[in-house]
């Protein structure tokens, strides 16, 4: 059986090449997830991808995931990861591979960036790798679930 991993971005990543290119690049979301693609299947696994802008909706689509036992999870909770405790709380019902990933380094940035909700229940983070952060997730998470 394929392993499934699931892609969740959160707010705003939607404008991605078009918001704040000098800090998240000139990358659309829709590219990072093409070069996700390509990469999954060099890697035998099938991706699922999610993106929301409103809180309620990715926490549904994390009890979605819930019930179809995941391979593993790549999360960019956006602003998400400094304020939701109710992200932190459902991700915790995930018994997989769970990989923070943020384009930008958010220990350079503000101080209200530093803290992250989920940096202490996820298995790994990438922070400030541009796009390759995924690539790099996906790779980590693989080699997890290939044991």
């Amino acid at each position: 059986m394929t392993p499934t991993v699931h892609i969740i971005n959160g707010p705003n990543l939607n404008m991605l090449g078009k918001r704040e290119p000098e800090v998240y690049g000139s990358l659309s979301l829709d590219d990072i997830n093409q070069g996700l693609e390509t990469l999954a299947q060099e890697l035998g696994i099938t991706l699922a991808f999610f993106q929301s802008n409103h809180e309620g909706m990715l926490l549904d689509h994390i009890h979605q995931i819930f019930e179809q036992d995941p391979s593993g999870l790549i999360i960019n909770p956006g602003a998400f990861t400094h304020t939701s405790v109710a992200l932190r709380d459902a991700l915790l019902l995930l018994s997989c591979p769970i990989v923070e990933v943020h384009l930008s380094n958010i220990h350079k940035r503000e101080a209200f960036r530093h803290k992250s909700m989920v940096a202490d229940i996820a298995t790994g983070q990438m922070t400030g790798f541009g796009w390759f952060g995924y690539h790099m997730a996906l790779r980590f998470i693989h080699n997890t679930i290939a044991g």
